[in-house]
């Protein structure tokens, strides 16, 4: 039989590791959690910057011409209704025609422009603050007992959304 001092120092460990085990698999949870919250978020603020859009193409007093008209809402009626695996690629048209009415801002309903200034300021923010929350999620996820124990269960592993939203604000007053 084992002495008395290496059974409770089994004890100790194991206990040890259980506390480690259930402070890791909670951590996870209320990870992904985040992650479900930031990309409803996240949708929600794309959702509201495709509809300014979409009001901005809609405004009789926009002074734009009918294929920019055109060209603006198709984009932004394209958001409204697309799916996720497509997504980054049409949110990204929708950022582009958004850069690209830094040139004729003086000409659009200031109303109209502060509200799609800061929807598109909004979606920076909710993106950065999702990228963040997967980065943290998988880091935890990579790791070597959690990933050997499958601490994370059968949940995706969560992907980034990436699009290019560099020139979005760089015309817009904010």
């Amino acid at each position: 039989m084992l002495p008395a001092g290496w059974l409770i120092a089994a004890v100790v460990v194991a206990i040890l590791l259980t506390i480690w085990v259930t402070f890791t698999v909670t951590r996870l949870d209320r990870l992904h959690a985040k992650v479900d919250a930031a990309q409803a978020a996240l949708d929600a603020q794309l959702v509201r910057r495709a509809a300014a859009l979409l009001q901005l193409a809609e405004i009789s007093g926009a002074h734009l011409s009918d294929g920019r008209t055109f060209e603006l809402a198709s984009v932004a009626r394209e958001a409204l209704q697309s799916d996720p695996p497509d997504r980054q690629a049409v949110e990204n048209r929708v950022g582009r025609c958004v850069a690209s009415l830094a040139d004729v801002r003086d000409a659009l309903p200031p109303a109209a422009v502060a509200e799609l200034s800061e929807a598109a300021t909004r979606v920076v923010i909710a993106r950065r603050f999702f990228n963040d929350t997967v980065r943290d999620t998988r880091t935890l996820r990579a790791r070597r007992m959690p990933r050997l124990l499958h601490l994370a269960g059968r949940r995706e592993l969560p992907q980034f959304f990436d699009i290019d939203d560099s020139g979005l604000l760089d015309g817009l007053p904010t």
